[in-house]
């Protein structure tokens, strides 16, 4: 039976782990002192996460077992627990952790707690938001990070081809290619390595275009679902918000690759009034049109909306001043700064301190010399111009006069 080459070469030892040194060390330490504790790995796929488990579970001197949380039952997991009335304790390896559903946690945490089952979780997705907290406070969480082109690229140099009978010469920027084609992946790396192996003739010098015509489309990881996603995500936002026309294009790529339309123009729409705001209001009727046409059309032709719309972001000028003014409003009112309103800006007739309501549109510039704000209150400052840009310093401008009527003095 034909084993695959990823299968042939996965490691044998921590020391055949490619990258990660961090976790590995920390984890050889804990095999070391024999004080192995429940943690949880997680990271992109291919970045060794079941590859690190089964080493740990070969280096510990405890029975192993594997549970899927997709798809195996309780009545499975009752199986494996039971062994630890023969065993004292065993180590438990669950694949896609965040899938665990409460019932089996609330089985599974008692024999965590008490040591009879070391548990080491995987999953791509972040635990911090995936994962149950009644989980995530039972164990050492460690991510695991993409390998850079560098990294895939040493480990492809120093692949043995002997095993395909074939005396392969590769071109030094086929390997370029494939490092950086397999998108931080090193499985995926060898797997493309191990079908140019199998395309290639005997005594065949692989070049590049022959390494492109086997490998077809270079992987592109960006699963919708995972936590790398949102690192794309974030990434974009803050390409856009730095003004970076060709970053905030790639991270755009990537996304439109992900095909979550809905995602991406709700990132944009936020983009507009948390970043580019007061200093240019008229970007957000843009962007709710560019979205719209982008919803109207679809993929693949809202590429071009999205294109014009996210460099439009990155050219314009960028205000906070409206976020920064919210978020503080905000916090005054979450902290329990809600006194009562004074008595003039309601319609209430009983109130027995109710004083005259000034019409706004009755006075000079249609702004009237009365408090707004509760007494406790009176002097709060929450909007704060940013004076970058013409029109914002036209609003600070129009904020300066506004207050030095509304509340009869120099606003400083």
């Amino acid at each position: 039976m034909y084993e695959p080459l990823a299968s042939r070469l996965r490691p044998r030892t921590f020391g055949d782990v490619v990258g990660q040194s961090r976790v590995v060390a920390l984890i050889k330490k804990m095999i070391a002192e024999d004080k192995v504790v429940s943690m949880i790995l997680y990271g992109p796929t291919g970045t060794g996460k079941t590859t690190i488990a089964m080493l740990v579970a070969d280096h510990f001197p405890l029975n192993h077992y594997k549970f899927n949380a997709s798809t195996d039952s309780k009545a499975t997991l009752k199986e494996i627990v039971e062994t630890t009335k023969l065993y004292g304790s065993i180590l438990l390896i669950i694949d896609e952790i965040h899938r665990m559903n409460r019932d089996i946690q609330d089985y599974l945490l008692p024999y965590v707690e008490k040591g009879h089952v070391i548990m080491l979780g995987l999953t791509t997705e972040n635990p911090y938001i995936a994962c149950n907290p009644a989980i995530r406070s039972r164990t050492s969480i460690f991510r695991l990070e993409r390998l850079n082109a560098a990294e895939i690229r040493h480990y492809l140099e120093n692949v043995d081809l002997s095993f395909y009978a074939k005396s392969l010469g590769i071109d030094p920027d086929v390997y370029d290619y494939l490092s950086t084609a397999a998108n931080g992946e090193i499985r995926t790396a060898v797997n493309m390595l191990e079908m140019i192996a199998i395309q290639a003739d005997k005594d065949q010098r692989v070049d590049l275009d022959f390494a492109k015509d086997v490998v077809g489309k270079p992987s592109v990881s960006v699963d919708k679902n995972g936590d790398d996603y949102y690192d794309i995500l974030s990434a974009f936002h803050k390409s856009v918000r730095g003004s970076d026309v060709d970053a905030a294009l790639h991270y755009l790529s990537r996304l439109i690759v992900a095909e979550d339309l809905e995602s991406l123009l709700r990132r944009i729409s936020a983009i507009v009034y948390e970043d580019i705001g007061l200093a240019n209001p008229g970007m957000g009727p843009k962007v709710a049109a560019a979205c719209d046409i982008a919803r109207h059309i679809g993929f693949p032709e809202a590429v071009n909306a999205l294109g014009a719309i996210t460099i439009e972001l990155c050219l314009s000028p960028k205000s906070n001043a409206a976020h920064l003014a919210v978020n503080a409003a905000l916090a005054d009112v979450r902290a329990g700064k809600t006194p009562k309103v004074p008595s003039h800006l309601i319609n209430n007739p009983t109130y027995d301190d109710k004083k005259k309501y000034r019409y706004a549109h009755d006075f000079p510039g249609h702004v009237a010399p009365q408090q707004y704000l509760p007494d406790e209150l009176k002097d709060i400052v929450y909007y704060k111009p940013q004076i970058h840009t013409k029109i914002e310093s036209a609003f600070a401008e129009q904020h300066e006069a506004n207050l030095r009527i509304i509340r009869g003095k120099h606003h400083e």
